[in-house]
């Protein structure tokens, strides 16, 4: 695969660049009249406006134009067909697979139908989860399980806890789920607290069943089973694994129909729909998962099948790519405005950052551009008073999706409008901003002097032409969720294979566990440091001093 700058409509983008320069979006909406119907896609129960944007048509054909000389076409049908797109690793990427399996019958990948496999591991969750909600799942004294605790690292952790999270309205009142992920200490510990070791069971999910963080937190609830007077030969009532390591999770005790597989051709941070969303199946039952499963599935369809002009993933991969190559944006902003996706910008932070952060085209050569940008982002409408005076005022473009359900499923007095009015009222001041003129005029409107005005008015100033898009859904149900993460799953492949990457692959991941293991051998051992460069050995004394 090669460079994307190599592309003629790359050279053609860069000169339409210099064209759009001058170009305000408020302008381009007094050119169409028809710009905010034109510029609206839907799919997956999401409509998406993205008529707030530094583009025209022209823009937009030439953005189409980079996606199909990127090999899109035969990109997105190779990773639905099993071909082994993960080149560095030799795998398929199949996490659509896992939302497939009520529609389609067979997904032969190396001779294997995976979505029996798919099927047979659903129907092992619904065992799982539907004895929880029974009760027919005893704790080692004969009572009723009442908290589940999930134990894992990130994408093990962060995708399920941000859907369970998302989807709160719908959580069952018997059980609660609760989920441990850092190896500091007081992650777990705090847990522990509030828990009772005979309704409790943990579900420890790691591939390896040798992950560190996941190992060492579960080694923990271990032992503070055993404490609590849970006998070794019972340890099995209290814990459950999702794992390709069979073997060691049945010597750590748990039973062989309580072990989920995980597969290679699934990166953890796009698991959640697999048995690694057992939190999630525990937390609002098996029936509202397939749900999940299913918004996914719809979103998995329309960017296989809908025309690019019109497909959500391609439109919003296409314009980041835009903002960050073309317009040196280095970050995008994600603001969800419903307090129950407040979490969902750390997913898909991860999921974009693992997933692009790249200096290498797939062949091995070096990238001749900026690669992934740096995602943030928050809870509106908190973070009005936070980071937005950056997104106003600051010297650098920041490209925000804003986030919002029409309905809310807490009505309390008129909050939801005042929600609502919040969010599209950010995107519009992005957009228009405020002139010298205007913040000159409202200061003598409030009375201030002419010495005031002068002083004052230039801080008022807020430039605008601020890009933004929308995305609006009636209301945050598991299908909608589901459809939304799948939506920013495909909208971060478009732009990897924009860019030349492998987008399935982490091996920036590696280095820093190694160094780490060599470290802390080092913490606990009386071990010579001199080969360390000088800040490490005078931290690694300072532990010492501190713990001994």
């Amino acid at each position: 695969m090669s460079s994307p700058t190599h592309h003629p409509a790359w050279t053609a983008l860069r000169s339409h660049q210099a064209d759009m320069a001058d170009v305000t979006i408020q302008s381009l909406f007094t050119q169409d009249p028809e710009r905010a119907k034109r510029y609206q896609a839907n799919a997956g129960g999401w409509t998406l406006d993205y008529s707030k944007n530094r583009a025209n048509d022209a823009t937009l054909s030439l953005l189409t134009q980079l996606v199909r000389e990127s090999g899109m076409e035969a990109a997105i049908a190779n990773m639905f067909n099993g071909e082994h797109i993960n080149n560095t690793e030799d795998r398929p990427v199949l996490h659509v697979a896992l939302r497939a399996a009520k529609a389609q019958q067979s997904l032969i990948v190396d001779g294997v139908n995976v979505l029996d496999e798919v099927r047979s591991t659903l129907a092992q969750m619904e065992t799982f989860v539907t004895q929880l909600h029974n009760g027919e799942w005893r704790g080692y004294t004969d009572k009723k399980i009442t908290d589940v605790v999930s134990i894992g690292i990130g994408g093990s952790y962060l995708g399920p806890k941000v859907v369970a999270e998302a989807l709160t309205p719908y959580k069952r009142d018997d059980i609660k789920v609760h989920f441990v992920a850092n190896i500091d200490g007081s992650d777990i510990s705090e847990k522990l607290k509030l828990l009772n070791a005979e309704t409790t069971v943990f579900i420890v999910s790691s591939k390896s069943f040798g992950t560190l963080e996941t190992l060492y937190n579960a080694n923990a609830a271990r032992a503070w089973c055993i404490d609590q007077g849970v006998p070794e030969s019972d340890i099995k009532k209290h814990f459950a694994a999702v794992s390709s390591n069979v073997e060691k999770a049945v010597k750590f005790g748990m039973a062989e129909e309580n072990i989920f597989p995980m597969w290679d051709w699934v990166g953890g941070r796009y698991s959640l729909w697999s048995a690694i969303g057992l939190p999630i199946a525990v937390a609002v039952g098996m029936e509202r998962f397939y749900e999940l499963l299913d918004g996914a599935y719809a979103m998995d369809e329309h960017f296989k099948n809908t025309p690019f002009e019109h497909n959500l993933p391609v439109i919003m991969g296409a314009l980041g790519v835009w903002y960050s190559n073309f317009h040196n944006a280095q970050t995008h902003a994600l603001i969800p405005y419903d307090h129950f996706l407040r979490a969902m910008p750390a997913h898909i932070q991860q999921l974009d950052m693992e997933s692009n952060g790249k200096a290498n085209l797939v062949d091995g050569s070096g990238v001749e551009t900026d690669t992934g940008p740096v995602i943030w982002g928050g809870a509106g409408t908190n973070g009005q008073h936070a980071y937005h005076q950056l997104l106003h005022q600051g010297t650098r473009l920041i490209p925000v999706d804003f986030i919002a359900p029409l309905t809310t499923h807490n009505p309390v007095a008129d909050h939801h409008a005042q929600l609502f009015a919040n969010c599209l009222s950010q995107a519009q001041a992005l957009m228009v901003g405020k002139t010298l003129e205007q913040a000159e005029t409202e200061l003598r409107q409030a009375g201030a002097s002419e010495e005031q005005v002068k002083a004052i008015a230039p801080h008022k100033v807020i430039k605008g032409n601020r890009p933004s898009n929308l995305l609006l859904t009636d209301k945050l149900t598991p299908f909608t969720v589901g459809s939304l993460i799948a939506l920013y799953e495909h909208r971060t492949f478009v732009q990897g294979t924009i860019w030349g990457v492998n987008s399935f692959d982490q091996w920036g991941v590696e280095l820093g566990k190694v160094l780490g293991t060599d470290i802390y051998n080092r913490l606990v051992a009386d071990t010579d440091n001199q080969e360390l460069d000088a800040s490490t050995q005078a931290a690694i004394a300072a532990f010492k001093q501190a713990n001994s």
